[in-house]
């Protein structure tokens, strides 16, 4: 028989009842799993070290604070002359996100808001942490408006989320072994995130820019997402175990600029790696697949089908975690957790 994985031997120290008895029982009769155990429980022993605070912490306090911020408009200035350099190095998820979703739009726009990208399905992008410090921070280049209902806020049950977002709420046909009971219930509302190109504003930019287009300069793009709803099973421990959520996908409008002018100026900044830029621009155009960035060095990926529906399965490489995501009908899915992949694939085509 063959061994457990890394991610079973550490379930058995976080969450034993939710390990299956046939390995319960080999690592119980293998020295060889036994070492593996001991090694988890000391990397356990090591992070609970590292992280437990010296000094008692107001949990709820925090969490109230954190989720009752305003979040009714953010709107985020223009880089100081001093800091031109230090904007071109800073994470930019902005810029990524423009990016990846307008690398799935193929049709150009009219002189009012016109859609250009409607999510109907999810393909990843090999991302590394470097190539995400390396993303050029779009404000260099523009104004970047954030409106909308953006926190998350817990809501009293399945009704209520419905009420709060209009989504159908998910329901989980068998629990993985080791989870019952209800979970509780998340619920955001929908974001907007409006983008205004500024030839003024790259001019201020240090370094060697493309100039903007003709036509570009005043134009915006705005990415519109949510409401969402998420219910969430946690361990004893009180750590997420199991997470399915589900969202509006993403959609894109332009308010007079073509697709594809829009594309391609923000794949040649300065900054964004190329292998990135050509992942993206392998892309078809045809309006209705969202790139998924994710960590190739921790997670790899692939294709299945959740009741005729076409997936993508997402892995950790340490065996702790998996996710399976699709989309139907412009509403995107997730299924999360402490699992293998089998077991969140079928929680996923089991839902109702």
């Amino acid at each position: 028989m063959r061994h457990p994985t890394e991610g079973v031997l550490r379930r058995l120290v976080d969450e034993p009842a939710g390990v299956a008895d046939v390995d319960r029982a080999h690592v119980a009769d293998c020295p060889v799993c036994l070492v593996g155990l001991a090694t988890a429980r000391e990397d356990a022993a090591a992070v609970d070290a590292a992280l437990r605070a010296d000094t008692d912490v107001d949990v709820a306090t925090a969490w109230q604070r954190l989720s009752t911020a305003p979040a009714a408009v953010r709107r985020h200035p223009a880089p100081a002359r001093a800091r031109r350099g230090a904007s071109l190095r800073r994470p930019a998820v902005a810029a990524l996100a423009f990016a990846v979703v307008l690398t799935g739009a193929g049709v150009a726009a009219a002189n009012d808001w016109l859609q250009i990208f409607r999510t109907e399905q999810i393909a990843t992008v090999s991302l590394s942490p470097a190539d995400l410090v390396a993303v050029p921070d779009l404000t260099a280049y523009g104004d970047l408006e954030v409106t909308g209902a953006g926190d998350v806020h817990e809501v009293a049950d399945a009704a209520a989320a419905h009420e709060q977002t209009g989504l159908a709420i998910p329901e989980v046909g068998t629990l993985p072994r080791g989870l019952s009971g209800e979970p509780t219930y998340q619920a955001i509302g929908e974001v907007s995130a409006t983008f205004t190109f500024s030839a003024d504003r790259a001019a201020e930019t240090a370094g060697d820019l493309p100039a903007l287009p003709a036509g570009l300069d005043g134009a915006k793009v705005r990415l519109d997402a949510g409401p969402g709803v998420a219910e969430v099973w946690t361990h004893s421990t009180g750590a997420p175990a199991l997470i399915v959520a589900r969202a509006v996908a993403p959609t894109a409008y332009s308010s007079g600029v073509p697709f594809a002018t829009v594309r391609d100026y923000l794949l040649s900044l300065p900054g964004l790696p190329s292998d990135l830029a050509t992942q993206l621009r392998a892309f078809s155009d045809d309006g209705k697949t969202l790139p998924l960035p994710v960590p190739a060095d921790q997670v790899t990926s692939s294709d299945t089908e959740v009741n005729g529906l076409p997936a993508t399965v997402l892995s950790a490489r340490d065996k702790t975690m998996a996710a399976v995501v699709w989309v139907d009908d412009g509403v995107l899915t997730a299924v999360a957790g402490a699992l293998d992949t089998d077991e969140v694939v079928s929680i996923a085509r089991e839902l109702r």
